[in-house]
């Protein structure tokens, strides 16, 4: 059963995130609120919850197109081939905020997903997701929990979230009513950014 567990944005439980970090490291899968939807996650590191999580999603863990939630940009040397000025400027004006930023990915990539040429990095803008990659110690993978429902396409209400993933997940953090617009999602692999899906961050860049 998933532990529904309520966490302050503008005070996280250091206590609690700690104990779902150590959780997450074991394994533990977690819903929590980012600055557009709420995300499904677990450590990057750990190939068993990466496998549960693409099992949920239906998809082959090595074909799945996951975001790397990271702390901020010091993060993207570990994942992402050195970029150029222009686009880091990019990533700097905008980043945290709700975006989804495709770059080219490096050789150090976990290894499931080795064949992989991009990555879709996350800084979102939220200080419990934030927490939760700091205390976790390395980017969190995560995809957004999306509702059957047509009208609604994300599910906010973390009371129903729970319910409804009460036995596919170790915990859902309860951060408040998540939004219903997902990230806006932007590949900057080549030499202009080209827009793959327009979400809740301006399309300005």
């Amino acid at each position: 059963m998933a532990e529904l567990i309520r966490i302050y944005e503008d005070n996280p439980n250091q206590r609690e995130l700690k104990r779902i970090a150590d959780a997450m490291r074991a394994g533990a899968l977690v819903i929590y609120p980012t600055d557009t939807v709420y995300g499904l996650g677990c450590d990057i590191t750990n190939k068993t919850a990466l496998e549960k999580i693409a099992r949920i999603k239906g998809v082959k863990l090595e074909k799945a197109n996951f975001s790397f939630i990271c702390k901020d940009l010091s993060n993207l040397s570990d994942y992402v081939s050195q970029i150029d000025s222009h686009t880091f400027k990019i990533l700097k004006r905008n980043l945290p905020g709700p975006y989804t930023f495709i770059l080219p990915s490096n050789n150090n990539l976990p290894a499931v997903f080795k064949k992989k040429k991009t990555v879709g990095i996350r800084v979102p803008d939220n200080t419990i997701a934030i927490e939760l990659v700091l205390l976790l110690g390395n980017p969190i993978i995560s995809t957004s929990i999306k509702d059957e429902d047509e009208v609604i396409e994300y599910t906010t209400d973390p009371s129903l979230i729970v319910e409804k993933w009460d036995k596919l997940v170790d915990f859902v953090i309860d951060g408040g009513y998540g939004g219903n617009i997902g990230s806006t999602i932007i590949d900057l692999t080549g030499d202009e950014p080209v827009l793959v899906r327009e979400g809740k961050g301006s399309v300005e860049l």
